[in-house]
């Protein structure tokens, strides 16, 4: 990139989106707060928090229910380090889960989910990995919906059978729902709806309101784990302190403005929907396996038709093979393995469809109206990098022997 080389960037799974303008007002307005604040965040935020998960999520908490942090993240480690029993984390699942049970010296154990059941975790695998680790220690489950690095959501059907294994167990579950806002569809489902006494839901601003670098996420806890909150509550009074007190003030002001959010979710997330919706048709049109992304900015193909190609090469990992696709294609993603616990000699790859100027779409998005749909001119127009990109894929296929006819490759 420094040479002025083009990278196609689908590494990094950030807002491609303006802050959202009310939060923006809020934090100028609140710049000169400077005081600490309660550990547990503003209460006047924590209500706020409350009125936006009842109003998207039909869920009932009250503010005493909910710790705000600088990020979810942090919010996890300590949720994870204080617990007293084993961690489970899926196969795919985000990068940080796994290496902060590591951190924290607790027991991890992995659930893998398939390709055929649109990677969602399966009920009886649940059950047969719980019942497999003894019924001694207690347990909690990570689940993220929408999931990174699928990209897949779960039904309302599906939630309620896996907390019909969850109950069977009286096991906990992290439900991660960073990206529910993102949820192409417009319905997305929380576990906690279901499992409201074993659900502890984290989400935050990174994602939806396109505010990574501010830093701002929180937890909310059921009655039953009120322990488990007060243990996280004194464990942050002593690491953190309090989030950013401006950003809280301009956060609570902004969640409550339902208009604004309304008007900003539904247009960000057709837009990401329409180019996920893209890369999934450009990606099985070369005869890559994938299974369509439902929310959020990802989608993980899998190359594993090319195997035979790749290891004639001697590319028989997947960091060989994303190594490969940077230095021969410029295309820069992760692979499935090790990172997000798939098996290194799987050729699985998160694919992160956020690299656009979202400033323009989302400006082309308003102007035009929810009425108009999103077609393949407007993406070709303010979604281009991503578009090309794509486009780039199967020129990768080329260095694994493969035949090219036209623009498409096909398999020998």
């Amino acid at each position: 990139m420094a040479e002025g080389q083009m990278v196609y960037h689908f590494a990094f799974g950030q807002s491609p989106f303006p802050v959202m303008q009310c939060l923006a007002d809020g934090l100028r307005e609140n710049v000169h707060q400077n005081a600490y604040l309660s550990v547990a965040g503003l209460p006047e935020l924590r209500s706020a928090i409350c009125d936006f998960h009842h109003n998207y999520d039909d869920l009932d908490f009250t503010a005493d229910q909910v710790l705000v942090a600088p990020g979810s993240k942090e919010l996890i480690f300590l949720m994870i380090y204080l617990f007293n029993g084993d961690i489970y984390c899926l196969s795919p699942t985000w990068t940080t889960y796994h290496p902060q049970t590591k951190l924290a010296n607790n027991s991890a154990y992995i659930i893998s989910t398939r390709a055929e059941d649109q990677w969602r975790l399966m009920p009886e695998d649940l059950d047969r990995t719980l019942t497999e680790t003894g019924e001694r220690t207690n347990k909690m489950l990570i689940l993220t919906n929408p999931d990174n690095p699928t990209g897949i959501v779960y039904s309302a059907d599906h939630l309620q059978k896996l907390s019909a294994v969850l109950k069977k167990h009286k096991a906990v579950v992290l439900s991660d729902e960073i990206y529910a806002r993102l949820n192409f569809n417009g319905d997305h489902a929380s576990i906690a709806k279901y499992y409201p006494e074993g659900t502890i839901l984290c989400s935050g601003l990174s994602k939806w309101a396109s505010a990574g670098g501010w830093r701002l996420g929180y937890a909310m806890f059921p009655e039953s784990l009120r322990y488990l909150q007060a243990a996280v509550c004194s464990a942050a009074s002593h690491t953190y302190s309090c989030a950013s007190a401006p950003i809280q003030y301009a956060a609570a002001k902004a969640l409550i403005m339902r208009e604004e959010c309304d008007e900003y979710i539904n247009h960000t997330r057709r837009i990401m929907g329409a180019v996920a919706d893209y890369c999934y048709r450009e990606l099985i049109a070369v005869g890559v396996r994938v299974v369509k992304s439902q929310g959020g900015y990802y989608i993980f193909p899998d190359f594993e038709v090319i195997r035979g190609g790749l290891a004639k090469k001697g590319i028989v990992t997947g960091n060989q093979f994303t190594g490969v696709l940077f230095e021969e294609a410029s295309v820069a993603l992760m692979s499935g393995g090790p990172a997000f616990l798939r098996p290194e000699n799987e050729y699985t790859t998160r694919l992160c469809f956020v690299n656009f100027d979202g400033a323009a779409a989302l400006e082309a998005s308003i102007k035009m109206g929810l009425h108009s749909p999103i077609t393949d001119n407007f993406l070709a127009e303010y979604c281009a990098p991503v578009l090309n990109g794509i486009e780039v894929y199967p020129t990768a296929i080329l260095y694994t022997g493969r035949v090219e006819k036209g623009k498409r490759f096909f398999y020998q």
